[in-house]
């Protein structure tokens, strides 16, 4: 016997109401601007720049991904999940995420100096570029078709972002 669905509070019959942070423009923009740093510690990778350089844009792209994964797992995907009948786009995003979280754990733990450290930032920058395609193709269309109300889970993603990013030291971007 088929199940109901469910039709969740997050679920929008109508047209999303604006807001000034729509979930699928605030996470769109944080994948554009991870994707700025990576080329920036690649730019610094050829120029040979200083451990302490490389760093630094190393440390803040962890931090960055750190915290967007976590307003994702948080708030994004299970609005998600609430609205979508097929859960896989979201089940392959969270197993994305573990392998990510691992390649962070150690460059966290690692020094530039340290063999390997340059091509865990490079496959990590790779997974993100992976993961940001399949996002932005797949699940952010899928999202807006089953009629999720970006407005309201980007009120709640910016209010969390904002705290997070308070908490490792990064400015939000205005």
């Amino acid at each position: 016997m088929p199940t109901a669905k469910k039709t969740p509070a997050r679920k929008t019959a109508s047209a999303p109401r604006a807001a000034a942070n729509d979930a699928i423009k605030l996470l769109t923009s944080d994948h554009a601007e991870v994707k700025k740093l990576f080329k920036a510690y690649e730019k610094l990778v050829k120029e040979e720049a200083s451990d302490t350089e490389k760093a630094e844009v190393a440390t803040t792209i962890c931090k960055m991904l750190t915290v967007h994964a976590q307003i994702e797992e948080e708030i994004f995907y299970p609005a998600a999940r609430e609205v979508l009948e097929e859960q896989d786009l979201v089940d392959e995003a969270d197993i994305e995420h573990a392998s990510a979280k691992d390649l962070i754990a150690q460059i966290e733990a690692s020094d530039p100096s340290d063999d390997h450290y340059d091509a865990k930032v490079k496959v990590l920058g790779e997974y993100i570029d992976h993961h940001v395609k399949e996002e932005e193709t797949e699940l952010f269309k899928e999202v807006k078709k089953a009629g999720l109300d970006t407005a309201q889970v980007g009120e709640e993603l910016a209010a969390r972002k904002e705290e997070l990013m308070a908490e490792v030291g990064l400015e939000v971007p205005a």
